[in-house]
Formats: C-alpha cells, structure tokens, sequence
C-alpha cells in the first residue's frame, strides 16, 4: 500500500517496547499492523518478553529482540550488547513498569514517545521526550493506538490479523470436532487474585451444558494452579468437560478461540485473544475495570464490580482511582454472583452468533 500524501515522510526504523503481559502485546498488535500498512518500508523492531514472544513471532516483518526477565540485569546487559551501535528514528515506549524503563534507557532514538505525566510511574519521564494525550477513562486498546500521533497517525479502527497456522487448526479441530457450539472456560489470570471461584465456575459450566447444550472447554497454562483449578471444576461440575489444560499453546489458544461460540475469564490475556479472533466474551471483573481491560470490541456480556470493590476495599468511588489501579484483594471477585454470570451467559448466548473477525465496539 503506497504511502497516503497526507502521511508525513516514513521513518526509516521504529522501536516498540512493550514486554508483557499477554493481554497487553496483543494490544500492542493494531499499532504494528498500521505501521505495517502506513510505512512498509519502515523497519520495525519489538523488544519483547520471552512468553510473549511464542504468540507474536507468527507476526510477519518484525525483528523481535527477546528479553528474559529471568535473568535479571543479565537481560539488560544482553539488551545493551545486541542494541549497539544502532539507533531508531523513534522509539513507542509502551511499558510503565521499572525494568522497562530500565530497557527503553539502553535504546536509543531520536523520538522517544511515552505515557503522559499523570500515568509516568518508576521514572518513566526520564526515559521519554514526547508524550501521547492525557485521557482519564481510557481503554488500554485506545492508549497503546494514540502512541501513533507523535509520529502524526491518526489511530484508525484496531486490526489484528493474527495468523492461524494449520497445525494448530488441526489441533483445535481434533480437540472440538463437530459443529457442537463451545463455550471455553478459562479460568486463571496470572494474578491470582483475579480469579473468581472453583464454586462459580463449575456453576457456570453446569448451566451451558444442561440450559443451552453447550461443549464446555477447560483452558490453560500448565501450572500447578491452572491444573489445580481444571481439576477442581471438573470434580465440582457433574458435567463432562473438555480438559485441554496444559496442552493449549498460544498458537493452538487462537485456533480454539476461533471455534468457540463464547469465551468465559476473568481479566487475563486469553480474553484479548477472543475479542482479536472475533468470539464474544463473559469478561468477570472487580480487581480491573472491564472499560479500561475488558474486551475491546464488545463489553456487554462482561460482569463488572469494579464501583463495589472500589467502595468496598479503598473506601472510594471507581472515580477517584488513578487509570490502571487495580483493587486486588482477598475476596474481591467474590463480589460477582454467580447468578449473575448465569444471566450475562443466557444472555450472550442469545444473540446472534457474530460474523468471523472483532466487529466495531459495541
């Protein structure tokens, strides 16, 4: 696609930072895929976190630089060595945490972008020299987007366009075969404290297979806890479920979403890949706001208790919290009834299935 001649001159190379989380990579996606569509000739570059990099290296056209929090300063050291002599006409520093800060210090570029003042947490300010607009009551989809006006784009609507290899479609066409509509149940969000209970969800499962006829799908990691969990739901449910826990890599995570009818999760990175590949979520929230980190396209299914936990656990209004607090408590997704669930489920389940690909936020 040839430059349009309202675009400024394209950059010779762009830098992304943007390390983790899973959620937050894909978030990161659009910005690459208007990048790749405004300035193909640009060279782009993600300094990226090891996990997150087995979804991202099916993206086309970016050199990925990994990086290894493991390693602690060796990872920085590792960074320094493989960024030597090289320098970006810009860098989109899209990470507020102290480690990368730490990383966009050994990057150089001429137009380092970051977060405005009010969000700039652990030095962030020290690392950047332009801004991106200040907005209160923002998706994390919309900030990473408004990265592009420094380098005067204006955000067009989000694509993603994640690649789908055929082993993978293999994988989830052997694991759900049929026509039968699934509903994947993914349990665990890497915080702990996110995680609504064994009780709910096992509820939550029995209701798609006795009311709507329903496969239902476990999903996860291969951890202790997300092992745990499945186990747990299965023992408590009295329905047959489908244990995929531990055998679903990110690339096979994509092939199943697409073949799902609807995803039920608390805030964890499986429901940015749902609403990326086009399935409607059940996003469960209280620690997180669904405005700020449910599913980018449509919200309408989500049950949100992000007001009460506020109230509750700080005493404050949803209102008076800064952009990205978290309310991550003991007993805050006890908040979300499991009652509910079960009528954001019926009602999910109600509307008409949805054309393949993230339609317009709804």
């Amino acid at each position: 696609m040839p430059p349009h001649p309202q675009h400024p001159p394209a950059p010779e190379s762009i830098c992304l930072l943007r390390l983790s989380a899973l959620g937050d990579v894909t978030h990161a996606l659009p910005v690459v895929r208007q990048l790749q569509a405004t300035w193909p000739q640009s060279r782009l570059t993600w300094v990226i976190g090891r996990f997150e990099h087995r979804l991202m290296s099916l993206i086309e056209g970016v050199e990925f630089i990994v990086v290894d929090k493991r390693e602690g300063l060796g990872a920085l050291r590792r960074l320094r060595s493989q960024l030597a002599g090289r320098r970006f006409d810009a860098l989109l520093h899209m990470q507020l945490a102290l480690r990368a800060n730490l990383y966009a210090a050994a990057i150089r570029a001429d137009l380092r972008v970051g977060f405005d003042a009010r969000r700039s947490k652990e030095l962030h300010g020290l690392v950047v020299n332009r801004r991106i607009p200040h907005q209160p009551h923002q998706h994390v989809q919309d900030a990473l987007l408004s990265f592009l006006q420094p380098l005067g784009l204006d955000p067009q609507p989000p694509r993603w366009d994640f690649p789908v290899r055929e082993e993978d479609e293999a994988f989830a066409a052997e694991c759900l075969p049929g026509e039968q509509p699934t509903l994947i149940l993914s349990p665990c969000s890497s915080h702990r404290l996110r995680n609504w209970s064994v009780a709910g969800y096992a509820a939550a499962a029995a209701h798609a297979v006795r009311r709507h006829g329903l496969r239902v799908a476990l999903c996860g990691g291969p951890s202790d806890l997300e092992r745990e969990t499945a186990a747990a739901i299965e023992a408590a449910a009295g329905v047959p479920l489908v244990n995929l826990v531990g055998r679903d890599t990110l690339p096979r995570l994509l092939a199943l979403l697409r073949r799902a009818r609807l995803l039920l999760s608390p805030d964890s990175g499986p429901v940015h890949l749902a609403n990326a590949v086009g399935t409607p979520v059940l996003g469960l929230h209280a620690a997180t706001p669904a405005w700020r980190s449910g599913p980018y396209s449509d919200r309408r299914f989500c049950v949100d208790r992000y007001e009460e936990a506020s109230q509750g656990f700080l005493g404050k209004p949803a209102s008076a919290l800064a952009w990205g607090k978290r309310v991550e408590y003991p007993g805050v997704m006890d908040l979300i009834e499991v009652d509910a669930v079960l009528a954001a489920l019926d009602a999910a389940l109600a509307d008409p299935q949805p054309a393949a690909g993230p339609g317009p936020l709804r």
